[in-house]
């Protein structure tokens, strides 16, 4: 199934994306939100797909008929998870993005966090902090935790506590991240530097989270173009991993990490975002985001 969640922000309501990939059910009638307590019942996840198989679930207000994206004619789409716990981020998980960046392959997977109040919708404005000369873009597989996780004994038990997956953009601030000393979460914490969605895919839908296709574009020009085959620690190994150092809950996000083509490693002088500049991201099968950016 996808999920997601769909209209002005703080109002949202629950919805399903049709198996046609244009319309919009409504499940406000079957279920308060799409949250962790949500993804931790199979009952409730049983009763939207019986209700979807079964074609009565209503047609949402304002879908149109064509897939909910992208024009601004239509619904605004947010994130696909309320009440997001926490998000633990993983840095430096492609064999690619660490050669380009001049890292080491990191022996164990490095964690920092992003505040959940950093996630917005996939097409909502982000914001170039004030003062920033180093945002940079990457995307990322996100990884939803559907159950409580704690000292996982492998990559497998990892994977059968997914949830769920998303797009997420992983926004950073490179000068706050590494000139201003400490760890990378000042530069990671800005407002608005986590759009998630357009929707949360159920992982059954998702057979293989290392074979999925990643690609993003600024003001039209390709800048990444990835697959997760190329991540040092699969997802599975991630979520056993980080289970070893805390607890992960139903509505806990992960993000795992971004392929080669961010500004950082190309040649001087950078080519950092600024206001004005439109990013568009996507991961097969998971669907897609654009972001025009604009000052904070």
């Amino acid at each position: 199934m996808k999920l997601l969640r769909v209209g002005t922000a703080g109002a949202e309501r629950p919805a399903l994306l049709d198996q046609d990939g244009t319309t919009l059910r409504d499940l406000s009638g079957l279920v308060t939100d799409i949250d962790g307590a949500l993804l931790a019942d199979d009952a409730a996840l049983d009763r939207i797909r019986a209700a979807a198989a079964s074609g009565e679930l209503p047609v949402l207000d304002g879908s149109s008929g064509e897939p909910p994206v992208r024009d601004g004619s239509g619904p605004r789409i947010g994130p696909p998870l309320a009440r997001i716990g926490k998000i633990v981020c993983i840095g430096l998980n492609y064999h690619d993005h660490a050669a380009e960046t001049g890292a080491e392959i990191p022996a164990e997977p490095i964690i920092f966090f992003k505040a959940p109040d950093t996630v917005v919708g996939p097409d909502d404005t982000v914001l170039v902090p004030r003062g920033s000369v180093k945002t940079d873009w990457e995307v990322e597989l996100a990884v939803v935790i559907g159950r409580t996780a704690r000292y996982l004994d492998s990559a497998a038990d990892g994977l059968a506590h997914v949830a769920g997956y998303a797009v997420s953009h992983d926004v950073s601030e490179r000068e706050f991240q590494i000139e201003r000393g400490g760890t990378w979460d000042k530069g990671k914490n800005c407002e608005t530097f986590n759009p998630l969605g357009p929707w949360l895919v159920t992982a059954d839908e998702v057979p293989d989270p290392q074979a999925l296709a990643l690609r993003l574009r600024v003001n039209g020009e390709l800048k990444q173009d990835g697959t997760t085959a190329e991540q040092i620690f699969g997802v599975g190994e991630v979520v056993r991993y980080v289970s070893q150092f805390m607890t992960l809950y139903p509505g806990d996000v992960i993000n795992t990490g971004t392929p080669a083509g961010v500004a950082l490693g190309k040649p001087e002088p950078k080519p950092y975002l600024r206001a004005g500049d439109v990013v568009e991201l996507e991961i097969e099968g998971l669907g897609r985001q654009r972001q025009e950016f604009k000052d904070a």
